[in-house]
């Protein structure tokens, strides 16, 4: 009887819901067809700056959202009705090697744009900030996901007069996202703004534990697709899908190499890609066509294209951008 009466109050663990672990799963293909789309533009089948511009970029942001949203409602299903330390400490620590181990590599092969906070750094401190909302109710946390979500509206329009300081560029405060100046990397999810998708992925399996809605989501099965699978080894599928991928393009490579792109309109592409970050298209298709221009008439732009002179240390270069900049403006 004591035996019986024990396991009817053992706190039980949620089912495992497999429309979860399929959307986790699309989310892995949409980020695999992203970075396909990179390692084409790397090896140059594409034109620089392809996978940063235009939908593609949107698209790469939904991708890093949902990843975090769902990092944050799993954050919920997997600790309720009580806090599994073993396993959040053993799924926390995969996550934190695995992140460690991609800002190595990155390091190494790719020393000026290597990933020093990517998505999974990201995903590894929401979890840890995360559990000061776990048992918060879901109208509280979801506040504080809706003030984050108009904080980033603001930063977007108001950058870098917001919260931004100089401060924020010291290597060891980068993670948080409100630098003023960082170094390139292929990958950069930082707190600021992405703790919001979490915060909200979050908020939403508590309203969902709290509404009994959990129950509803559980009935579509535990989920034996392929995709669903997938979904359930996630860590394992981002570590090898991109070596994968980028194997495969470096052989197409040199099977059939991809042509040379025209450096006029390489540098068109990437010089309007750099300057709508903070200016509008049409002064920056101006600026860019008309530095492009002087550049050809005083023929710097071949030693500019090749890296024998340097815009920053070469004052033909500065004066032609201050007189850009006035022309376009």
């Amino acid at each position: 009887m004591a035996a019986i009466a024990e396991s009817i109050d053992a706190p039980r663990k949620l089912p495992r819901i497999g429309i979860l672990d399929t959307a986790r799963g699309i989310a892995l293909l949409a980020m695999a067809s992203y970075h396909f789309t990179w390692d084409l533009e790397f090896f140059g089948y594409l034109e620089a700056g392809t996978a940063e511009t235009g939908w593609l970029k949107i698209y790469a942001r939904v991708i890093a959202s949902t990843f975090l949203f769902l990092a944050g409602f799993s954050l919920v299903l997997a600790n309720t009705p009580e806090f599994r330390w073993r396993s959040y400490l053993k799924r926390l620590g995969m996550i934190v090697a695995a992140a460690a181990a991609i800002s190595l590599v990155t390091f190494i092969g790719m020393r000026d744009e290597w990933i020093y906070f990517g998505i999974l750094h990201s995903i590894a401190a929401a979890s840890i900030i995360g559990l000061l909302f776990l048992r918060l109710p879901s109208a509280m946390t979801l506040l504080v996901a809706v003030i984050l979500l108009a904080g980033t509206y603001v930063d977007n329009i108001a950058a870098p007069f917001y919260l931004h300081s100089d401060i924020f560029d010291l290597p060891w405060l980068r993670w948080i996202g409100l630098s003023n100046h960082l170094p390139r990397s292929n990958d950069y999810v930082p707190i600021f703004p992405w703790f919001t998708p979490f915060l909200f992925g979050l908020a939403i399996a508590q309203a969902a534990l709290a509404g009994g809605w959990l129950s509803r989501l559980s009935r579509f099965g535990p989920g034996t697709n392929l995709v669903a699978r997938a979904g359930r080894h996630s860590l394992a599928f981002y570590l090898v899908h991109q070596p994968l991928l980028f194997g495969l393009v470096y052989l197409l490579s040199v099977a059939a190499p991809a042509p040379k792109p025209d450096p006029t309109h390489t540098y068109l592409r990437q010089c309007n890609a750099s300057c709508t970050k903070s200016a509008g298209e049409a002064l920056c298709q101006s600026f860019c066509q008309c530095t492009l221009d002087k550049l050809q008439a005083q023929q710097l732009f071949e030693p500019l294209q090749s890296g024998k002179i340097k815009a920053d240390d070469n004052e033909q270069i500065s004066r032609i951008a201050i007189q850009c900049t006035a022309d376009a403006q």
